[in-house]
């Protein structure tokens, strides 16, 4: 956990927004692990720079992606449900869920 101290909570019993989508998460990591394997061939078959860089900006946009999705499944199932709870549930999941987004915008 992140610190909050208040149980009760879905999120906080394990019930992640993102149960309902797991297999479709899974199944873009599995693609994002393909394509960084393929990016360290590139480097070891010591390919064009710029053709690399380019798929590593594609695998930067996949994980965006994927972080994403997550958020907004954090902020419908786990923030929401702390809003309904109220008080500092709700300001915890609130802040979290910012210092989330900081962390992703860096």
């Amino acid at each position: 956990m992140t610190g909050i101290t208040t149980t009760g909570t879905a999120c906080e019993l394990g019930e992640h927004g993102y149960i309902t989508d797991k297999a479709r998460y899974l199944a873009r990591l599995r693609r994002i692990e393909g394509q960084a394997r393929g990016i360290q061939r590139m480097v070891d078959e010591e390919q064009y720079c710029i053709e690399i860089l380019t798929q590593i900006a594609a695998l930067t946009g996949a994980l965006q992606n994927v972080a994403v999705g997550l958020l907004e499944d954090h902020l419908r199932h786990c923030v929401t449900d702390a809003a309904l709870s109220g008080g500092d549930v709700a300001e915890d999941k609130i802040r979290e869920a910012s210092q989330a987004i900081g962390r992703l915008i860096r």
